[in-house]
Protein backbone atom coordinates (compact mmCIF):
# COMPACT_ATOMS: atom_id res chain seq x y z
CA UNK A 1 0.00 0.00 0.00
CA UNK A 2 1.30 3.66 -1.05
CA UNK A 3 2.27 5.91 1.87
CA UNK A 4 -0.63 8.97 1.61
CA UNK A 5 0.11 12.35 1.78
CA UNK A 6 -0.04 14.52 5.25
CA UNK A 7 -2.58 16.93 4.11
CA UNK A 8 -4.60 13.99 2.25
CA UNK A 9 -7.39 14.65 5.11
CA UNK A 10 -7.51 18.47 4.42
CA UNK A 11 -7.54 18.93 0.80
CA UNK A 12 -10.43 19.13 -0.49
CA UNK A 13 -11.44 16.35 -3.29
CA UNK A 14 -9.92 17.02 -6.69
CA UNK A 15 -7.48 19.92 -5.34
CA UNK A 16 -4.16 19.06 -7.51
CA UNK A 17 -1.13 18.53 -5.69
CA UNK A 18 1.53 21.08 -5.23
CA UNK A 19 3.92 18.23 -8.01
CA UNK A 20 0.92 18.13 -10.25
CA UNK A 21 0.18 22.20 -9.94
CA UNK A 22 3.70 22.84 -11.35
CA UNK A 23 3.19 20.16 -13.52
CA UNK A 24 0.24 22.83 -15.02
CA UNK A 25 2.45 25.39 -14.97
CA UNK A 26 4.51 23.51 -17.03
CA UNK A 27 2.13 22.50 -19.69
CA UNK A 28 0.29 25.94 -19.80
CA UNK A 29 3.01 27.53 -22.42
CA UNK A 30 1.15 25.45 -25.14
CA UNK A 31 -2.19 27.12 -25.22
CA UNK A 32 -5.11 25.63 -27.26
CA UNK A 33 -2.51 22.48 -27.69
CA UNK A 34 -3.73 18.87 -26.67
CA UNK A 35 -3.12 17.13 -24.00
CA UNK A 36 -4.63 16.67 -20.24
CA UNK A 37 -4.24 20.41 -19.85
CA UNK A 38 -6.31 21.63 -22.58
CA UNK A 39 -8.99 18.64 -21.73
CA UNK A 40 -8.39 20.24 -18.27
CA UNK A 41 -9.50 23.65 -19.29
CA UNK A 42 -11.85 22.79 -20.77
CA UNK A 43 -13.69 20.73 -18.48
CA UNK A 44 -13.60 24.00 -15.95
CA UNK A 45 -15.05 25.92 -18.78
CA UNK A 46 -17.49 24.27 -20.21
CA UNK A 47 -19.57 23.53 -17.31
CA UNK A 48 -17.53 21.07 -15.44
CA UNK A 49 -18.50 20.07 -11.60
CA UNK A 50 -14.83 20.99 -10.19
CA UNK A 51 -14.34 24.79 -8.74
CA UNK A 52 -11.64 26.15 -7.30
CA UNK A 53 -10.98 28.13 -4.17
CA UNK A 54 -11.22 31.46 -6.59
CA UNK A 55 -15.05 30.89 -7.87
CA UNK A 56 -16.23 30.03 -4.53
CA UNK A 57 -14.78 33.68 -3.17
CA UNK A 58 -16.22 35.31 -6.12
CA UNK A 59 -19.40 33.72 -5.32
CA UNK A 60 -19.19 34.36 -1.32
CA UNK A 61 -18.88 38.12 -2.41
CA UNK A 62 -21.56 38.65 -4.80
CA UNK A 63 -24.30 36.79 -1.85
CA UNK A 64 -22.87 39.31 0.40
CA UNK A 65 -23.27 42.23 -2.02
CA UNK A 66 -26.57 41.10 -2.79
CA UNK A 67 -27.67 41.10 0.50
CA UNK A 68 -26.00 44.49 1.92
CA UNK A 69 -27.46 45.83 -1.48
CA UNK A 70 -31.02 44.37 -0.05
CA UNK A 71 -30.65 45.95 3.52
CA UNK A 72 -29.76 49.25 2.17
CA UNK A 73 -32.40 49.53 -0.21
CA UNK A 74 -34.91 48.47 2.67
CA UNK A 75 -33.15 51.41 5.07
CA UNK A 76 -34.05 53.72 2.13
CA UNK A 77 -37.68 52.39 2.05
CA UNK A 78 -37.86 52.39 6.15
CA UNK A 79 -36.83 56.25 6.05
CA UNK A 80 -38.78 57.40 3.04
CA UNK A 81 -41.99 55.71 4.91
CA UNK A 82 -41.05 57.59 8.25
CA UNK A 83 -40.63 61.09 6.59
CA UNK A 84 -44.43 60.22 5.27
CA UNK A 85 -45.36 59.41 8.84
CA UNK A 86 -43.44 62.23 9.95
CA UNK A 87 -45.43 64.71 7.72
CA UNK A 88 -48.72 63.09 7.73
CA UNK A 89 -50.73 63.08 11.20
CA UNK A 90 -52.20 59.49 10.62
CA UNK A 91 -49.09 57.94 11.36
CA UNK A 92 -47.60 60.05 13.95
CA UNK A 93 -49.73 57.55 16.75
CA UNK A 94 -48.30 54.92 14.65
CA UNK A 95 -44.51 56.00 15.03
CA UNK A 96 -45.08 56.79 18.68
CA UNK A 97 -47.19 53.71 19.85
CA UNK A 98 -43.87 51.50 18.73
CA UNK A 99 -40.60 51.85 19.27
CA UNK A 100 -39.57 49.42 16.65
CA UNK A 101 -39.04 46.63 19.11
CA UNK A 102 -42.85 46.33 20.08
CA UNK A 103 -42.84 48.74 22.88
CA UNK A 104 -45.16 51.32 24.00
CA UNK A 105 -43.26 54.58 24.04
CA UNK A 106 -46.53 56.96 24.40
CA UNK A 107 -46.33 57.22 28.15
CA UNK A 108 -42.74 57.81 28.25
CA UNK A 109 -42.68 60.24 25.64
CA UNK A 110 -45.31 62.28 27.55
CA UNK A 111 -43.98 61.87 30.61
CA UNK A 112 -40.15 63.71 29.14
CA UNK A 113 -42.28 66.20 27.60
CA UNK A 114 -44.67 67.10 30.88
CA UNK A 115 -41.22 68.29 32.41
CA UNK A 116 -37.78 68.95 31.36
CA UNK A 117 -36.48 68.67 34.94
CA UNK A 118 -36.50 72.32 35.93
CA UNK A 119 -40.54 72.41 36.21
CA UNK A 120 -40.86 74.00 32.43
CA UNK A 121 -42.66 72.39 29.86
CA UNK A 122 -40.15 72.83 26.81
CA UNK A 123 -43.04 71.91 24.08
CA UNK A 124 -43.45 74.93 21.94
CA UNK A 125 -46.72 77.02 22.67
CA UNK A 126 -48.66 75.69 19.63
CA UNK A 127 -48.15 72.27 20.56
CA UNK A 128 -49.54 72.36 24.08
CA UNK A 129 -52.45 74.44 23.36
CA UNK A 130 -53.41 71.18 20.51
CA UNK A 131 -52.21 68.46 22.60
CA UNK A 132 -54.38 70.37 25.55
CA UNK A 133 -57.15 70.66 22.97
CA UNK A 134 -56.99 67.12 21.67
CA UNK A 135 -55.69 64.87 24.50
CA UNK A 136 -54.20 61.76 22.84
CA UNK A 137 -53.11 63.22 19.33
CA UNK A 138 -49.69 63.91 19.09
CA UNK A 139 -49.03 67.98 17.86
CA UNK A 140 -46.76 67.21 14.70
CA UNK A 141 -45.79 69.90 12.58
CA UNK A 142 -48.46 68.92 10.24
CA UNK A 143 -51.47 69.14 12.68
CA UNK A 144 -50.09 71.97 14.25
CA UNK A 145 -50.17 73.94 11.11
CA UNK A 146 -53.63 72.82 11.21
CA UNK A 147 -54.65 73.29 14.60
CA UNK A 148 -53.19 77.39 13.85
CA UNK A 149 -55.52 77.57 10.93
CA UNK A 150 -57.84 76.66 12.37
CA UNK A 151 -58.09 79.05 14.66
CA UNK A 152 -57.55 81.74 12.87
CA UNK A 153 -60.50 80.71 10.87
CA UNK A 154 -62.41 80.66 13.95
CA UNK A 155 -61.79 84.18 14.75
CA UNK A 156 -62.36 85.39 11.13
CA UNK A 157 -65.66 83.83 11.92
CA UNK A 158 -66.53 85.01 15.55
CA UNK A 159 -65.34 88.72 14.32
CA UNK A 160 -67.68 88.13 10.89
CA UNK A 161 -70.36 87.07 13.28
CA UNK A 162 -70.53 89.96 15.68
CA UNK A 163 -70.28 92.51 12.60
CA UNK A 164 -73.46 90.87 11.03
CA UNK A 165 -75.24 90.97 14.10
CA UNK A 166 -74.63 94.89 14.63
CA UNK A 167 -75.82 95.49 11.49
CA UNK A 168 -78.63 93.40 11.88
CA UNK A 169 -79.48 94.85 15.49
CA UNK A 170 -79.04 98.16 13.52
CA UNK A 171 -80.58 97.76 10.62
CA UNK A 172 -83.89 96.23 12.69
CA UNK A 173 -83.37 99.16 15.21
CA UNK A 174 -82.58 102.12 13.12
CA UNK A 175 -84.33 104.63 11.35
CA UNK A 176 -86.34 103.83 8.29
CA UNK A 177 -85.09 103.43 4.62
CA UNK A 178 -85.59 105.68 1.87
CA UNK A 179 -88.22 103.22 0.36
CA UNK A 180 -90.11 102.87 3.90
CA UNK A 181 -90.40 106.75 4.43
CA UNK A 182 -92.28 106.67 1.00
CA UNK A 183 -94.51 103.92 1.62
CA UNK A 184 -95.02 105.87 4.76
CA UNK A 185 -95.78 108.96 2.94
CA UNK A 186 -98.45 107.59 0.60
CA UNK A 187 -96.51 108.34 -2.00
CA UNK A 188 -96.34 104.94 -3.65
CA UNK A 189 -100.17 105.26 -4.55
CA UNK A 190 -99.95 108.69 -6.15
CA UNK A 191 -99.52 109.29 -9.48
CA UNK A 192 -99.40 113.03 -9.15
CA UNK A 193 -97.73 115.34 -7.02
CA UNK A 194 -99.87 118.80 -5.69
CA UNK A 195 -97.50 121.99 -4.45
CA UNK A 196 -99.26 124.86 -3.85
CA UNK A 197 -97.06 127.86 -5.12
CA UNK A 198 -97.44 131.94 -5.50
CA UNK A 199 -98.46 132.88 -8.74
CA UNK A 200 -98.45 136.23 -8.94
CA UNK A 201 -94.75 136.91 -7.30
CA UNK A 202 -91.80 137.52 -10.88
CA UNK A 203 -88.83 135.68 -10.18
CA UNK A 204 -89.99 133.86 -7.00
CA UNK A 205 -93.12 132.21 -8.91
CA UNK A 206 -95.04 133.65 -11.68
CA UNK A 207 -97.89 132.26 -13.73
CA UNK A 208 -97.13 132.31 -17.08
CA UNK A 209 -99.60 135.37 -19.13
CA UNK A 210 -101.20 132.86 -21.32
CA UNK A 211 -101.62 130.30 -17.57
CA UNK A 212 -100.26 127.38 -18.89
CA UNK A 213 -97.85 126.79 -16.53
CA UNK A 214 -95.41 128.66 -13.76
CA UNK A 215 -91.65 129.64 -13.56
CA UNK A 216 -89.36 130.92 -10.63
CA UNK A 217 -87.24 130.16 -8.16
CA UNK A 218 -89.79 128.47 -6.16
CA UNK A 219 -90.62 126.23 -9.16
CA UNK A 220 -87.37 124.94 -9.60
CA UNK A 221 -86.97 124.19 -5.98
CA UNK A 222 -90.44 122.43 -5.76
CA UNK A 223 -89.35 120.46 -9.16
CA UNK A 224 -85.85 119.29 -7.33
CA UNK A 225 -88.07 118.15 -4.45
CA UNK A 226 -90.68 116.02 -6.88
CA UNK A 227 -87.94 114.56 -8.76
CA UNK A 228 -86.21 113.01 -5.20
CA UNK A 229 -89.55 111.88 -4.89
CA UNK A 230 -90.15 109.66 -7.59
CA UNK A 231 -92.28 112.17 -9.70
CA UNK A 232 -91.36 112.87 -13.04
CA UNK A 233 -91.80 117.36 -14.07
CA UNK A 234 -95.10 116.40 -15.84
CA UNK A 235 -96.63 114.17 -12.84
CA UNK A 236 -95.94 117.81 -10.70
CA UNK A 237 -99.86 119.91 -10.44
CA UNK A 238 -99.30 123.23 -9.11
CA UNK A 239 -101.76 125.41 -7.32
CA UNK A 240 -102.44 128.89 -6.63
CA UNK A 241 -102.11 129.43 -2.68
CA UNK A 242 -102.69 133.07 -0.93
CA UNK A 243 -100.69 133.50 2.22
CA UNK A 244 -102.94 133.36 4.77
CA UNK A 245 -103.75 129.33 3.56
CA UNK A 246 -100.59 128.04 3.43
CA UNK A 247 -100.49 126.48 6.95
CA UNK A 248 -104.40 124.82 5.91
CA UNK A 249 -102.60 123.58 2.74
CA UNK A 250 -105.90 124.66 0.93
CA UNK A 251 -105.26 125.87 -2.70
CA UNK A 252 -107.45 127.03 -5.55
CA UNK A 253 -107.17 124.32 -8.47
CA UNK A 254 -107.98 125.39 -12.25
CA UNK A 255 -111.92 126.18 -11.68
CA UNK A 256 -111.37 128.14 -8.12
CA UNK A 257 -112.10 125.33 -5.91
CA UNK A 258 -110.26 124.47 -2.49
CA UNK A 259 -108.00 121.54 -2.52
CA UNK A 260 -105.45 120.68 -0.17
CA UNK A 261 -102.45 120.11 -1.89
CA UNK A 262 -98.77 117.50 -0.51
CA UNK A 263 -96.52 119.95 -0.50
CA UNK A 264 -96.32 124.22 0.00
CA UNK A 265 -93.60 126.24 -1.65
CA UNK A 266 -94.56 129.49 -0.88
CA UNK A 267 -91.98 131.52 0.65
CA UNK A 268 -93.21 130.57 3.92
CA UNK A 269 -91.13 131.87 6.70
CA UNK A 270 -89.94 129.47 9.46
CA UNK A 271 -91.40 131.18 12.96
CA UNK A 272 -91.64 129.47 16.21
CA UNK A 273 -95.31 130.53 16.49
CA UNK A 274 -95.58 128.69 12.89
CA UNK A 275 -93.64 125.69 13.99
CA UNK A 276 -95.81 125.04 17.16
CA UNK A 277 -98.49 124.56 15.16
CA UNK A 278 -99.50 120.86 14.29
CA UNK A 279 -100.76 121.18 11.31
CA UNK A 280 -97.47 122.82 9.81
CA UNK A 281 -94.65 120.77 9.11
CA UNK A 282 -91.71 122.72 8.05
CA UNK A 283 -88.37 121.34 6.43
CA UNK A 284 -85.14 122.78 6.54
CA UNK A 285 -85.02 126.32 4.99
CA UNK A 286 -84.19 126.66 1.53
CA UNK A 287 -83.62 130.26 1.23
CA UNK A 288 -82.54 132.74 3.36
CA UNK A 289 -83.64 136.81 2.73
CA UNK A 290 -84.98 139.74 4.72
CA UNK A 291 -87.34 142.69 5.43
CA UNK A 292 -87.41 145.48 2.67
CA UNK A 293 -89.73 148.27 1.55
CA UNK A 294 -90.50 149.95 -1.55
CA UNK A 295 -91.90 152.79 -2.95
CA UNK A 296 -92.33 154.66 -5.68
CA UNK A 297 -89.61 156.73 -6.94
CA UNK A 298 -91.05 160.07 -6.08
CA UNK A 299 -91.08 159.54 -2.43
CA UNK A 300 -89.98 163.05 -0.29
CA UNK A 301 -87.70 160.32 1.84
CA UNK A 302 -84.76 159.21 -0.42
CA UNK A 303 -84.10 156.36 2.15
CA UNK A 304 -86.03 154.32 4.15
CA UNK A 305 -83.74 153.31 6.50
CA UNK A 306 -86.13 151.77 9.43
CA UNK A 307 -89.78 150.39 9.34
CA UNK A 308 -90.02 153.41 12.14
CA UNK A 309 -89.62 155.93 9.31
CA UNK A 310 -92.93 154.79 8.16
CA UNK A 311 -94.93 156.44 11.06
CA UNK A 312 -98.00 158.07 9.64
CA UNK A 313 -97.63 156.60 6.05
CA UNK A 314 -100.07 154.06 4.43
CA UNK A 315 -98.16 150.99 3.94
CA UNK A 316 -99.14 147.76 2.66
CA UNK A 317 -98.53 144.07 3.72
CA UNK A 318 -99.44 140.43 3.24
CA UNK A 319 -101.72 139.52 5.91
CA UNK A 320 -100.89 136.60 8.09
CA UNK A 321 -97.09 137.42 7.38
CA UNK A 322 -93.77 137.72 9.44
CA UNK A 323 -93.55 141.11 7.53
CA UNK A 324 -97.09 142.66 8.65
CA UNK A 325 -95.73 141.56 12.43
CA UNK A 326 -92.94 143.52 12.09
CA UNK A 327 -94.93 146.86 10.64
CA UNK A 328 -97.47 146.86 13.38
CA UNK A 329 -94.67 147.00 15.83
CA UNK A 330 -92.75 149.64 14.65
CA UNK A 331 -95.43 152.12 13.49
CA UNK A 332 -99.07 152.99 15.07
CA UNK A 333 -102.19 152.64 13.38
CA UNK A 334 -103.72 149.72 11.32
CA UNK A 335 -101.35 149.02 8.24
CA UNK A 336 -102.72 147.47 5.50
CA UNK A 337 -103.45 143.64 4.88
CA UNK A 338 -103.70 141.91 1.18
CA UNK A 339 -103.36 138.34 0.25
CA UNK A 340 -101.56 138.62 -2.52
CA UNK A 341 -98.38 141.17 -2.07
CA UNK A 342 -99.23 141.59 -5.93
CA UNK A 343 -102.80 143.63 -4.64
CA UNK A 344 -100.08 145.60 -2.69
CA UNK A 345 -97.74 146.86 -5.32
CA UNK A 346 -100.80 147.82 -7.63
CA UNK A 347 -102.03 149.96 -5.13
CA UNK A 348 -98.80 151.63 -4.30
CA UNK A 349 -98.18 152.12 -8.26
CA UNK A 350 -101.46 153.93 -8.16
CA UNK A 351 -101.12 156.28 -5.40
CA UNK A 352 -103.55 154.69 -3.01
CA UNK A 353 -100.81 154.10 -0.61
CA UNK A 354 -96.94 155.11 0.55
CA UNK A 355 -94.97 151.76 0.89
CA UNK A 356 -95.28 148.09 0.57
CA UNK A 357 -92.88 146.20 3.22
CA UNK A 358 -92.50 142.57 2.62
CA UNK A 359 -89.43 140.09 1.98
CA UNK A 360 -86.39 141.41 -0.22
CA UNK A 361 -86.89 138.71 -3.04
CA UNK A 362 -90.53 139.44 -2.75
CA UNK A 363 -90.24 142.72 -3.59
CA UNK A 364 -87.33 142.85 -6.13
CA UNK A 365 -89.07 141.18 -9.07
CA UNK A 366 -91.26 144.21 -9.25
CA UNK A 367 -88.77 146.62 -8.64
CA UNK A 368 -87.16 145.09 -11.69
CA UNK A 369 -90.08 145.17 -14.00
CA UNK A 370 -91.13 148.85 -12.76
CA UNK A 371 -88.43 151.20 -12.61
CA UNK A 372 -90.58 153.83 -10.95
CA UNK A 373 -90.33 151.77 -7.73
CA UNK A 374 -87.53 152.36 -5.43
CA UNK A 375 -86.04 149.83 -3.06
CA UNK A 376 -85.07 150.36 0.30
CA UNK A 377 -82.57 148.05 2.67
CA UNK A 378 -84.35 149.04 6.39
CA UNK A 379 -81.68 146.30 7.87
CA UNK A 380 -83.40 144.73 9.77
CA UNK A 381 -80.96 141.82 12.15
CA UNK A 382 -83.46 139.40 11.60
CA UNK A 383 -83.78 136.73 8.83
CA UNK A 384 -86.52 135.64 7.05
CA UNK A 385 -85.91 131.51 5.89
CA UNK A 386 -88.20 130.00 3.68
CA UNK A 387 -88.85 126.58 4.02
CA UNK A 388 -91.02 124.12 2.38
CA UNK A 389 -94.48 122.60 4.71
CA UNK A 390 -95.49 119.25 4.44
CA UNK A 391 -98.17 119.20 7.00
CA UNK A 392 -98.55 116.84 9.84
CA UNK A 393 -96.80 114.22 7.13
CA UNK A 394 -93.33 113.38 9.12
CA UNK A 395 -92.42 110.82 6.71
CA UNK A 396 -92.98 113.33 3.60
CA UNK A 397 -90.53 116.42 5.84
CA UNK A 398 -88.17 113.99 6.23
CA UNK A 399 -87.98 113.38 2.23
CA UNK A 400 -88.30 116.92 1.41
CA UNK A 401 -85.32 117.51 3.95
CA UNK A 402 -83.35 114.54 2.27
CA UNK A 403 -83.99 115.74 -1.47
CA UNK A 404 -82.25 119.40 0.12
CA UNK A 405 -79.26 118.11 1.98
CA UNK A 406 -78.49 116.14 -1.49
CA UNK A 407 -78.68 119.16 -3.03
CA UNK A 408 -76.47 121.27 -0.23
CA UNK A 409 -74.00 118.80 0.57
CA UNK A 410 -73.34 116.85 -3.16
CA UNK A 411 -70.68 119.35 -4.85
CA UNK A 412 -72.00 117.82 -8.57
CA UNK A 413 -75.55 118.48 -7.49
CA UNK A 414 -76.25 122.08 -8.61
CA UNK A 415 -79.93 122.71 -9.29
CA UNK A 416 -80.04 125.02 -6.70
CA UNK A 417 -77.46 127.23 -7.45
CA UNK A 418 -78.59 126.68 -11.45
CA UNK A 419 -82.01 127.92 -9.88
CA UNK A 420 -80.77 130.84 -7.91
CA UNK A 421 -78.78 132.26 -11.19
CA UNK A 422 -82.07 131.97 -13.24
CA UNK A 423 -84.40 133.58 -10.96
CA UNK A 424 -82.73 135.73 -8.78
CA UNK A 425 -79.20 137.10 -9.97
CA UNK A 426 -80.79 138.11 -12.59
CA UNK A 427 -82.78 140.53 -9.86
CA UNK A 428 -79.35 142.18 -8.08
CA UNK A 429 -78.29 144.19 -10.67
CA UNK A 430 -81.82 146.26 -10.63
CA UNK A 431 -82.09 146.25 -7.01
CA UNK A 432 -78.62 147.98 -5.90
CA UNK A 433 -77.81 148.39 -2.31
CA UNK A 434 -80.45 145.45 -1.72
CA UNK A 435 -79.48 141.88 -0.04
CA UNK A 436 -82.37 139.93 -1.85
CA UNK A 437 -81.37 137.03 -1.10
CA UNK A 438 -78.53 135.16 -0.31
CA UNK A 439 -76.36 133.54 -3.01
CA UNK A 440 -75.85 130.15 -0.96
CA UNK A 441 -78.15 127.54 -0.01
CA UNK A 442 -78.94 127.27 3.96
CA UNK A 443 -76.69 124.84 5.43
CA UNK A 444 -78.78 121.21 5.71
CA UNK A 445 -78.44 118.22 7.87
CA UNK A 446 -78.22 114.87 7.03
CA UNK A 447 -82.10 113.69 7.96
CA UNK A 448 -82.53 110.51 9.83
CA UNK A 449 -82.61 108.28 6.81
CA UNK A 450 -80.98 104.68 7.07
CA UNK A 451 -78.54 104.30 4.16
CA UNK A 452 -75.66 101.64 3.96
CA UNK A 453 -72.36 102.84 4.78
CA UNK A 454 -71.06 103.00 1.09
CA UNK A 455 -74.53 105.45 0.23
CA UNK A 456 -72.79 107.92 2.84
CA UNK A 457 -70.48 109.26 0.35
CA UNK A 458 -71.85 113.58 1.00
CA UNK A 459 -70.29 115.03 3.98
CA UNK A 460 -72.14 116.24 7.15
CA UNK A 461 -71.35 119.56 8.05
CA UNK A 462 -71.96 121.54 10.83
CA UNK A 463 -74.96 124.23 10.48
CA UNK A 464 -74.91 126.36 13.72
CA UNK A 465 -77.63 128.81 12.39
CA UNK A 466 -79.67 126.46 11.54
CA UNK A 467 -83.11 126.81 12.71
Amino acid sequence: MAEEPADAGTRAEGTPTPSEHHGRSDRQGGRGGGGPAGDEREGRSGGGTGRSPGDESRGRDVDEHDRQSGDDRGRRSDDRHDRERRFDGRYERDRWDDDGHGHERRSDERDRWDDDGHGHDPRPKDARVFEDAYPGMPAGPFARRGFRRFRLTAWIALVVAAVVVGVSITWVNGPPTEAELREKAGLLSKDRLRIGVKDDTPGIALRSKDGSGFEGFDIDIAYLIAADLGFRRDQVEFMSIETEDRARMQARNGNGEFVRVDLVVATFSVTPARKADPSVGFSTPYLFTEQSVVTRSDYQDEHVASLGQLEGRKVCSLGTSTSLTELSKAIRGNPIAEGLISKCVERLRRGDIDAVTTDAALLAGFVTQDRNLRHHDIALEKTEMWAVNAGPNAALRTLVDLALYRSYADPQNQRWEEAYKAHIEPLLKTNPGVNVAQAEQPCALPPPVRRWPWERTLPARDCPSAP
